[in-house]
């Protein structure tokens, strides 16, 4: 476990959880959300190890978490905690497989409001749309639809989510239709909020301006 810096009582403070597969980088994509956060008045710290959710005092005091991990197996209590942190107003927020594949546990999908199920094999090009339901939602406001070559994620979702930004899959052999798959959104969780992407699977995803805008801005809309 890493800490960025020296926490203080007088600014934000942020915490990056970060591991699992080593296929989604989450510490080299991570990395470079550090420098926005703290030019946006966080001090951030940065954790390697799931115990840190057992540490109900740090996330208490943490007003947002950034959640960056694949495939990995929390505890009931690390899962609870979180969930409770968020219930009392931390913000959680992630992107691709480091939120929505992070563990196979049902109450931490509750909480994020989604699972991955699928995704076509290797990259692709494909479109991502933004709601006009929630065009002056301030994660998505004044951007507009955009084209990306990498993963798309086919996810299961919580009908109590805001869904900011959809994409469609074709019809194929196992679907006589295109589904609409969300893609973008939003919940509160008690006094908490919790963003959801599924776009990022590699670095050069975020240089798409959308996707790091969108990234970028629902990090600090998720805290507290």
């Amino acid at each position: 476990m890493g800490v960025c810096t020296t926490l203080t009582s007088d600014t934000r403070r942020a915490l990056v959880v970060r591991g699992g597969w080593d296929g989604h980088q989450p510490v080299t994509i991570s990395d470079t959300f550090v420098p926005y956060l703290k030019k946006h008045g966080f001090t951030v710290e940065t954790s390697e190890d799931l115990a840190v959710y057992e540490d109900t005092e740090r996330l208490t005091a943490t007003d947002l978490v950034v959640q960056c991990w694949t495939m990995g197996t929390i505890t009931r209590e690390q899962r609870d905690n979180l969930a409770a942190a968020v219930r009392a107003g931390t913000g959680l927020a992630g992107w691709h497989g480091g939120i929505v594949d992070s563990f196979h546990d049902h109450g931490y999908h509750l909480l994020t409001g989604g699972k991955f199920a699928m995704h076509p094999p290797g990259f692709h090009d494909h479109t991502y749309q933004l709601s006009p339901d929630h065009a002056d939602h301030p994660v998505i406001a004044g951007l507009g639809d955009f084209a990306i070559h990498s993963e798309q994620y086919w996810v299961l979702t919580d009908p109590h989510i805001d869904v900011l930004a959809t994409t469609t899959f074709p019809a194929d052999d196992l679907h006589d239709r295109p589904a609409v798959i969300p893609a973008v959104w939003t919940r509160t969780w008690g006094a908490g909020r919790v963003f959801v992407s599924t776009v990022g699977h590699k670095p050069d995803d975020f240089k798409v301006p959308q996707v790091r805008a969108i990234t970028e801005r629902g990090l600090l809309w998720a805290s507290r």
